[in-house]
């Protein structure tokens, strides 16, 4: 057992204990966090007399050697050590001697592991933004492609009113960009560097955490030691958010899942993104859309688990706090690989533009326009609906589309009908007349078009990203 503690102990830790308290094997996942963090304590503790520049210098050479050894496979990160604090400093005595045992001065595991886990999470939020953007991008690219591709919308899974590919699209663009604009402000409000809070209290040496939180790319120190320490607001947020993406994500995973359908047929999912039965050699199942929208649950679990671990904890560090790690770790890598394998399978997905038209013309979704039609010539709105009602009504039975009627037929309802009607109802018609603010009409379109590649070019500077 290797641990940093136990002066104060007359017999050693029970096994079963010390396997239960210890937390190596997923806070490993913070090592290079770690030695950076180390790197710029010791920074500081030179600059301030509290060690030697030779101390600085050999601790640093240990550092190097342990980071290219861990990096190499030469050396394991193995449950022999409590946890990835005491990792690295066992090796590193070991390795330089008396120096290595100044590495601690001055902090404690507390502020250490608030340290590594802002580090970490702040690492997260930028690639989740980056994959976030990659798949914005290929959004956008559907869009333009298809500005003119007739779609039916919905309403309670009911064919509601044609309109396009692109507007469809559109409205998950916008879903996506609210997720990188909640990412860029979490990633604005991590501004703040744990490392000198201490245990709680701080410490007697003169430590410098303006430099540290510098060195560390922070802006200023944490004000307040004891917060400092039990602070995990920031990674509240972040679970929020990705709860919030992946909730996203599976809105657009089950309508994919019912598009690929037998029924509906509007695409084609590639097959590269798809797998077959062991039984039923017909199959082609949307597995990839179907696990995404299944692992919501998962991410959801991780936001809850720490929500409920924090409730109750006083001031400052406690250990419960160690259970901040495994569900978040599981949940930002859940979340990465699902934005990346749906940006994959929806640049894949083949559009069947004539089925969506034809669904689009044969679900009565231009009733509304013929509606809007007769109060244009005059008709007063309520009676124009009922007229259309029963016009509707009229066609399911005939099985036929309100534009497959005849003029004369349309006309034994009301005298307003005219030649015009079927250019008033036609699909194109119905989409391209809609020019206001966020319609899904051409030129609106190609408008909101514009301002979506205005938002991707603005993306980079919230974040940094490599």
């Amino acid at each position: 057992m290797a641990q940093l503690w136990g002066g104060r102990f007359t017999k050693a830790t029970d096994q079963i204990v010390y396997d239960f308290n210890a937390s190596i094997n997923f806070d490993k996942k913070l090592f290079e966090q770690d030695v950076r963090g180390s790197r710029a304590h010791v920074t500081m503790l030179a600059s301030v007399g509290v060690i030697t520049d030779d101390e600085k210098n050999q601790i640093f050479a240990g550092l190097d050697g342990i980071e290219a050894d861990v990096k190499s496979g030469a050396l394991q990160i193995t449950s022999e050590y409590e946890d990835v604090h005491s990792f690295v400093e066992a090796n590193l005595i070991d390795r330089i001697g008396d120096a290595g045992k100044k590495l601690h001065t001055g902090r404690s595991r507390n502020d250490q592991v608030a340290l590594d886990m802002k580090l970490y999470t702040r690492e997260q939020v930028n690639s989740t933004a980056k994959a976030l953007e990659h798949l914005l991008n290929t959004i956008l690219g559907i869009m333009e492609e298809n500005i003119d591709t007739i779609m039916p919308g919905f309403t309670h899974l009911q064919k509601a009113q044609p309109i396009t590919v692109a507007h469809h699209m559109g409205a998950y663009f916008e879903m996506f960009k609210r997720d990188v604009m909640r990412l860029a402000f979490i990633n604005s409000s991590m501004y703040t560097c744990p490392l000198g809070s201490g245990a709680l209290a701080g410490t007697t040496y003169p430590l410098d955490r303006d430099m540290t939180a510098k060195l560390l790319g922070f802006e200023i120190p944490t004000l307040n030691s004891m917060d400092g320490v039990s602070d995990r607001d920031y990674l509240i947020e972040f679970l929020s958010a990705l709860c919030t993406i992946q909730m996203h994500l599976s809105r657009f995973s089950e309508e994919i899942i019912i598009w690929n359908s037998n029924e509906y047929r509007f695409i084609e999912i590639d097959d590269a993104f798809s797998t077959g039965s062991s039984i039923m050699p017909q199959k082609k199942n949307p597995d990839i859309a179907e696990l995404v929208r299944g692992k919501t649950g998962r991410v959801y679990g991780a936001l809850m688990s720490l929500l409920t671990t924090m409730k109750g904890i006083p001031l400052a560090y406690n250990k419960d706090m160690q259970e901040d790690k495994e569900m978040s770790f599981d949940a930002m890598k859940t979340v990465q690989d699902c934005i990346i394998l749906f940006d994959g399978m929806l640049s894949t997905i083949k559009f069947n533009k004539d089925v969506m038209a034809k669904s689009a013309r044969n679900g009565f979704t231009n009733a509304t326009d013929a509606a809007d039609y007769l109060v244009n010539k005059g008709v007063p709105f309520r009676d124009a609906h009922g007229i259309i009602g029963q016009i509707v009504l009229a066609c399911i039975d005939k099985g036929i589309a309100i534009d497959d009627m005849s003029l004369e037929e349309l006309r034994s309802y009301s005298e307003a009908f005219d030649e015009d009607i079927f250019d008033a109802i036609s699909m194109e018609t119905c989409v391209n007349k809609r020019l206001t603010v966020g319609a899904p009409g051409h030129d609106v379109m190609l408008d909101e078009i514009q301002l979506c590649k205005d938002f991707m070019k603005n993306i980079p500077e919230h974040f940094s990203f490599e």
